[in-house]
Order: C-alpha cells, then sequence, then structure tokens
C-alpha cells in the first residue's frame, strides 16, 4: 500500500495536534455491557486522499472506516471481520474489511455517487435505498466463514449495524458514529461508539444506557477539540461504573503490494497478456480497497510475461 499524502497543510497540522488514532474498550454497569469507542480522525482523512472522496462520498465511506474500526473489536488474533452492503440507492453499495489489530481498508461501489439532484441533507435514507448489510468473521483456522445478513430497514449505518446484532445474533447494541466537518468540509473530528449488552444484562440497564445515547455531547466535535477517546467516555459514562479494558491503535492500512499486482499480471490467460501488449502505455492498476496505484512500463510487463 501507499498512502495518498494529504496535501492540505491547515488540516494536515490540525490532525497532528491530536492525540494518535486508538481504539478503547471498556465495561459499564457492573460488567453487564461492553462499549467499544474509536478516535480515528487520521484514519478518515488518509481515506479521503486516497480514494480523493468528495464531501458526500468522505461521509458515506467514513461512516463506514469508523464502523469497521469499531467491529474490529469484535475479534482476536489474526482474525478478520468485513462489513458489506449492497444495495439500489446511488451508491449501489460498500465493503469493509477489519483487522483484529485495528487496520482498517475499503471502497464505495460507486465513487464518486450519481445523484440525479443535489441533496438538502445528510439523511443517507435515499443514498442507500433498499439493500442488504452482511457481517462476515473470518477466523483463523477456521474453513469455514461466519457470515449473517438482514435487509436494511433504516437506510442508516448507525441504526441498520444494531438491527443486524438484534437480529442475526441477538444482542441488543448501539451504534454512534460521528464526524465533524469545518466550514471548509475538512474532517476535523471522526469517531464511533459500539454498546453491546453482555449476557446477563438487565433490560432496565439497556434503557438507562438508551437514554444516555441520546444525550452524548458531539462525539466528532470533543475529538476536534483534542479530548482523547478515553477522556469522553470516562466523562460521558461516570455515571455508569465505567472500567477500562484494553487499548489498540487503529489505522488505515491495506496489505496490497506491487509483488502482487505483478503476481496477478503473470497469472493472466495467454489471450489477455497479448491484448495488454497491443493496448496503451504504463499499464495502470488500482486496489480498489485503498486507491493505491501501481504502474507498468512495456519493458516491466513483457519482463512480467517472460517470468
Amino acid at each position: 500500500m501507499k498512502k495518498t499524502p494529504i496535501l492540505d497543510i491547515a488540516l494536515l497540522e490540525h490532525i497532528n495536534a491530536l492525540p494518535a488514532d486508538t481504539r478503547e474498550v471498556f465495561l459499564l454497569e457492573n460488567e453487564s455491557v461492553r462499549l467499544s469507542a474509536v478516535a480515528c480522525t487520521t484514519m478518515v482523512n488518509e481515506m479521503r486522499a486516497s480514494h480523493n472522496t468528495g464531501l458526500l462520498e468522505t461521509y458515506m465511506l467514513g461512516q463506514g472506516y469508523i464502523a469497521g474500526a469499531l467491529l474490529s473489536a469484535q475479534v482476536k488474533g489474526n482474525d478478520r471481520i468485513q462489513l458489506s452492503i449492497e444495495c439500489g440507492g446511488p451508491v449501489k453499495g460498500m465493503f469493509i474489511e477489519s483487522w483484529a489489530c485495528g487496520a482498517i481498508r475499503g471502497y464505495l461501489t460507486n465513487n464518486p455517487i450519481p445523484l440525479e439532484k443535489p441533496l438538502t441533507s445528510l439523511d443517507t435514507t435515499y443514498i442507500y435505498g433498499p439493500g442488504f448489510l452482511t457481517i462476515t468473521k473470518l477466523l483463523e483456522g477456521s474453513k469455514t466463514p461466519f457470515s449473517g445478513q438482514i435487509m436494511m430497514e433504516y437506510g442508516n449505518l448507525a441504526n441498520d449495524l444494531a438491527l443486524y446484532y438484534k437480529q442475526s445474533e441477538q444482542t441488543p447494541s448501539l451504534f454512534y458514529l460521528s464526524m465533524k466537518f469545518d466550514t471548509e468540509g475538512r474532517v476535523i473530528g471522526a469517531g464511533g461508539i459500539f454498546i453491546q449488552a453482555l449476557p446477563g444484562c438487565k433490560d432496565s440497564v439497556l434503557e438507562i444506557l438508551q437514554q444516555k445515547s441520546k444525550e452524548l455531547r458531539h462525539l466528532g466535535e470533543a475529538l476536534s477539540k483534542g479530548e482523547s477517546i478515553k477522556e469522553y467516555i470516562l466523562a460521558e459514562f461516570a455515571d455508569n461504573d465505567v472500567k477500562h479494558l484494553e487499548h489498540s491503535p487503529i489505522g488505515f492500512s491495506c496489505p496490497c503490494s506491487e509483488k502482487a499486482f505483478s503476481d496477478y499480471i503473470k497469472g493472466l490467460p495467454q489471450k489477455e497478456k497479448e491484448d495488454i501488449l497491443l493496448g496503451e502505455f504504463p499499464l495502470v492498476l488500482e486496489c480498489f480497497n485503498c486507491g493505491t496505484k501501481y504502474s507498468y512500463s512495456k519493458s516491466d510487463v513483457e519482463t512480467l510475461f517472460r517470468e
């Protein structure tokens, strides 16, 4: 992977002054509730630079990356988890992949998102349209992935993720995905919260946390002002017996490489190789997941074909 540099100096200075992106896990209410929280302003901005997303596309894919960072706390070791959406709205879909170590990558099916008319709000119902949300866990040592799927009911990623966990895993959950844009359209704060009931959690506790979620300070704004995600959670949930459990870094990362793309070129059928040699050069291949472009001259390609 080759990250595209962030060229906006003011934005770069801002995110460099913030605490590092991180994932924090807590227990609440006498250890009956698990809370995962992420601060990921740098990750979202690196994603934006690499995928060259506009304001709407940054909002949509940024939410996906925040969700992916939260979901990464659901797996361990070398396991990974995938979030995919297939839908009938103009975005057509989204794919996000997260590793337990905190590496996140992914893309929108349509970038840019084609719109018939200008948006008047960031209500994503129209952007998604009817669709399906799928979560797949790929566990090390397991031959068969675990996968669950729901029909999206809300056209809102946070609400539909909560619906997924309620329907597919019978686990009452809450998601909060937050981004703060400045007047120039820069993402100056991004983060999220995933609250999940553990076995034995009382309904009264869930009601308390449901109400609490409606009263939280704007997370993206708090992070944009330099507050760490750990400070935010400890302050907002001070009355909920909050206990810090673990800390992990997160970031925009993809395991793609020039070698992997070169091996792909070498393995093409003979007819496709002949067509490539008759085409234009340089040959540029792009990784969908991270936007990295790999360029090959004609001599590079001829060398790979001989190998």
